[in-house]
């Protein structure tokens, strides 16, 4: 059996030098090395913003072409069929679902299908274990034989297909008091509610942007539980309707929505929520470009940013800073912090009303 580099440098195919994440191109063959777990996969949840991408390239694609109503099953099902023909395109060219659009991927869940010997005693896996990978997808070598079904209510398809975890690769092994798909929504945003829970103190003001989303419900319940009576947690959606659920889980002292891409329009919105008060700490979930500078305006000199969606661009974020003299500290959306998948299941397990709302969305 062949010997592999712990990070997985020795399945980059293209640029040579560099690791499976910014490689353009990995080896997706399925026979495995001596570092590595092959997991036979069940589902793929690809992450919000690619996915949105994906969603609207299928639908513009589908749209120039189709002769009946756009509203109609026909239509929609015209629409899966050419999500899964993108995903499987990606998967084809680039030997992982790395979306060439977003820069992101996702995330899996599967059973182990065969361990490597050098890992074996290292990793606390059997074969058989079902477990989700916390490692995102643009670095996993993925091969797909069939899309089985789209589910584009919940950014997720699921798959015959097979997927190598590398000896650094992080994991959880699924619990058994939830639904895998369940379980498999909460660990895809899972360094989303576990950083807001390292970042809020109390008393603090938290301004959670994409807060009717499901990394944006889960990070509200954190805000609150760790800012307080005394803290503030301010929620914005881009709906009516992800207000509504917001407003539904019953955590936040106020939900409004509006336009995170029109800044002046959203930090007017927000101080008059806010009592005219900054915050302390902004949480951005969205799944769209352009919200930096909302992000930026609304938080207070000192203050912190954190960028959980892949939709951000830091370059743009460090430069509207500096255009309008913002001392504010802004943090990359590192989607893995210690304990992370622990806490983001914890907290379903804690409030029962998100549980039940993630539960009608998820399952």
């Amino acid at each position: 059996m062949k010997k592999g580099c712990a990070y997985g440098s020795h399945r980059v195919l293209e640029p040579a030098g560099t690791l499976p994440q910014p490689a353009w191109k990995i080896d997706n063959t399925m026979e495995i090395y001596d570092n590595e777990v092959l997991i036979n996969v069940r589902t793929l949840n690809v992450d919000s913003a690619s996915f949105t991408q994906i969603e609207k390239q299928a639908e513009t694609e589908v749209a120039a072409g189709f002769k009946g109503s756009h509203g109609s099953p026909e239509f929609w099902a015209a629409v899966d069929d050419r999500i899964a023909g993108i995903i499987m395109e990606t998967v084809a060219s680039r030997g992982k679902q790395h979306n060439p659009v977003t820069g992101s991927g996702g995330m899996l869940i599967g059973a182990v299908a065969a361990i490597g010997p050098a890992v074996k005693d290292k990793k606390g896996l059997n074969v058989g274990d079902r477990i989700a990978t916390l490692v995102s997808l643009s670095l996993t070598p993925l091969k797909i034989e069939k899309i089985v079904k789209v589910h584009r209510d919940k950014d997720q398809v699921d798959v015959e297909a097979q997927a190598i975890l590398f000896e650094s690769g992080i994991f959880a092994k699924l619990p058994d008091d939830m639904p895998e798909t369940l379980a498999l929504a909460v660990l895809d945003v899972a360094g989303a509610p576990a950083q807001t829970a390292k970042l809020v103190k109390p008393g603090d003001v938290v301004f959670i942007i994409g807060g009717g989303g499901k990394s944006g419900l889960l990070c509200t319940y954190e805000a609150r539980k760790r800012a307080g009576v005394t803290g503030k947690v301010i929620v914005m959606g881009h709906s009516e309707r992800s207000c509504e659920r917001a407003r539904e889980l019953g955590l936040a002292d106020a939900v409004f929505a509006a336009d995170a891409t029109k800044p002046l329009e959203s930090m007017d919105r927000f101080m008059e929520a806010s009592g005219g008060e900054k915050a302390d700490i902004t949480i951005n979930c969205v799944n769209i470009p352009k919200t930096e500078l909302t992000s930026i305006m609304c938080t207070k000199d000192t203050g912190t940013i954190y960028f959980f969606s892949m939709a951000t661009s830091f370059t743009a974020a460090a430069l509207a800073a500096e255009g309008i003299g913002a001392d504010t500290l802004m943090i990359i959306g590192n989607g893995y912090t210690k304990g992370h998948a622990q806490i983001a299941l914890n907290t379903l397990r804690e409030c029962p009303k998100l549980r039940e709302m993630f539960e009608k969305l998820f399952c």
